[in-house]
């Protein structure tokens, strides 16, 4: 089965009518007849496939990772491979120069995560993104542009990792590597939301010599339809396939990474990159409605700022408000501020940190916060927890999923932070370095480019791994079996995005593309605003949600980009559901 392409203007259609729908009262689960039918009809079904599905935001990488299935490789393989792909693919957010998190779970039940989120270089230290009056550098330099601001990178460990214990040791380091070598040497042909990323990148971009001659091509600008080709990145993925993963942390690799940052004044080292550690972790455990939850544990806060926002929700009967009421809403977003609140004041690494993972997951400590919320008038997120920052949100991490023909599933989600990360191609590799730095507190109590406010538990120190929001999940069906996964991009809206996911599916019957294509709101404490997205609201839920006492953001925007797969239950068909906010992106099965 191969890409079930859906023009991206008709996909958007398709959630405005999706929408529409629930503006007329016409949500999921109350209304019956003709009218449940128009709304079905207006979220296409999810992509079907009997063996393997592969869901992610570039058509092309789904593609690598199905010939993968195809050619005898478990869910494991796939990943590994599709997201090299990605690396080529989709550089905004793909890499190899970044870090993140793989879960896996395996048929026999098995669970796991691999954590291979960037580190801190050793030169990294608490005041290192202050000037001498100790205010945030700004520019070349911050936390967020340039050569200091990208982190030690850990995706190639985190997949040298993944194979060695979860591999279906049917296909080698070289044959997984080999799709993204062909396609960096060979090119692929930019899509027209591709060609306008970059495009409109270029102030980015531009500063970097090899980021300008690559990305943008010298200045003339990639049109719809070109091929990108990426020769240096080619030659990194050949040095990968014939020396193995030690080649990007001790070879010639590394050795110009090392050298381009000391020419330009970075903070990584030789040592830095030799020292890297990629790290197997247990996953968070919880239940929502009898359903088993499986999510990622610290450095990600995003497994037990789910958790606990699904416990508050658990207290209430959602399912009777209707999926589309102010009074769903309200109660949401009370659970976000109290989440988020405690994700400022306690998240952070847990090799430098304690952190109150087990009771911010403890549903009795969720039943307490219920009885903080009103179900009459908002609360206010000075009350929760003090402080007035501004924010904006960008949108540029990437999730794939993954299920093989045995069961087998892998959720990844991993980033370069922003979009194309510091800007920086290290001269003569083709490898977009992270602007990972910012996701620590570079001024503890200071908003950081997503808006979050964030705590001394996760200020900057060397080999520290910054705090995430990314959130690869498992939902199980109450016989402990695999019923769907989930993750997305979006920074701190990708918790909130996976949470709606979840409650949609779980409360209000959807399957997993409705799920995926049904419009999300999202509130993260601070600032104290609910962001929906275009046609999200109807003009009745955004006033009754404002007498709450709801501040509404003024300017609605699309958030996320979820990659799912369902396990259908009687018939153990897989279901791809791709979200149309992604422009590539494709769910492929066979």
């Amino acid at each position: 089965m191969k890409h079930n392409h859906i023009n991206l203007a008709l996909r958007f259609t398709l959630v405005f009518f999706l929408t529409v729908g629930s503006f007329a009262g016409y949500g999921f689960h109350h209304f019956q007849g003709a009218g449940e039918l128009t709304v079905t009809a207006a979220s296409r079904g999810p992509v079907r496939a009997p063996h393997g599905m592969v869901a992610s935001t570039s058509s092309i990488a789904s593609q690598v990772g199905v010939d993968i299935l195809e050619r005898g490789g478990n869910a494991v393989d796939a990943a590994i491979a599709v997201a090299f792909a990605e690396a080529v693919t989709h550089p905004a957010a793909g890499n190899i120069g970044g870090g993140g998190f793989m879960m896996i779970r395996l048929k026999n039940g098995k669970a796991t995560a691999i954590d291979y989120r960037e580190m801190g270089p050793a030169a990294a230290n608490r005041n290192v993104y202050l000037d001498q009056d100790g205010n945030l550098i700004k520019g070349e330099g911050s936390s967020t542009i340039g050569y200091r601001a990208a982190g030690v990178p850990g995706t190639v460990r985190g997949m040298e990792l993944a194979l060695k214990k979860y591999g279906s040791g049917k296909l080698t380091w070289a044959q997984l590597t080999e799709p993204a070598r062909r396609l960096a040497a060979e090119g692929f042909p930019l899509s027209h939301s591709y060609a306008a990323s970059l495009r409109g990148n270029s102030d980015l971009l531009a500063p970097y010599e090899d980021s300008k001659r690559i990305f943008l091509n010298n200045g003339k600008f990639f049109k719809e339809g070109e091929l990108l080709r990426q020769p240096e990145l080619a030659a990194t993925f050949a040095r990968l396939q014939k020396y193995g993963p030690n080649e990007f942390y001790e070879g010639e690799t590394a050795r110009l990474i090392a050298q381009d940052m000391k020419r330009h004044n970075g903070l990584i080292t030789l040592a830095d990159m030799h020292n890297y550690v990629a790290k197997e972790r247990e996953p968070l455990r919880s239940t929502y409605r009898g359903h088993e939850i499986i999510s990622m544990p610290p450095p990600s806060s995003g497994g037990a700022v789910l958790i606990e926002m699904l416990n508050i929700l658990e207290g209430y009967d959602l399912k009777s408000f209707g999926w589309s009421s102010a009074d769903r809403y309200h109660l949401m977003t009370e659970a976000m501020r109290r989440a988020f609140a405690d994700r400022a004041e306690f998240m952070g690494d847990t090799n430098f940190v304690k952190v109150p993972v087990a009771g911010m997951i403890d549903k009795k400590y969720a039943a307490s916060l219920r009885q903080t919320i009103a179900t009459d008038h908002a609360s206010t997120s000075a009350e929760v927890r003090a402080g007035k920052p501004p924010g904006y949100e960008s949108e540029e991490t990437t999730h794939f999923t993954v299920v093989d023909k045995d069961g087998n599933a892998v959720a990844n989600t991993y980033t370069l932070n922003g979009g194309y990360g510091s800007g920086v191609t290290a001269k003569g590799t083709g490898i977009l370095l992270n602007n990972e730095m910012d996701d620590f507190a570079a001024k503890p109590g200071t908003p950081n480019a997503y808006g979050l406010i964030q705590g001394e538990n996760n200020a900057v120190a060397a080999r520290k791994r910054p705090l995430s929001a990314m959130t690869p999940t498992f939902v199980l069906r109450k016989d402990g079996s695999l019923w769907f996964a989930i993750g997305s991009p979006g920074g701190p809206t990708i918790i909130n995005t996976v949470l709606q996911v979840i409650t949609d599916i779980v409360d209000y019957d959807m399957n997993i593309q409705q799920a995926v294509d049904a419009p999300r709101i999202h509130h993260q404490w601070l600032p104290d605003e609910i962001a929906y997205e275009p046609y999200g609201l109807s003009s009745d839920t955004k006033h009754a949600l404002e007498a709450l006492g709801h501040k509404l953001v003024s300017k609605p925007r699309y958030m996320g980009d979820a990659e799912g797969i369902m396990i259908e239950e009687k018939t153990g068909v897989r279901l791809g559901a791709s979200d149309p906010r992604g422009g590539d992106s494709a769910a492929i099965g066979y």
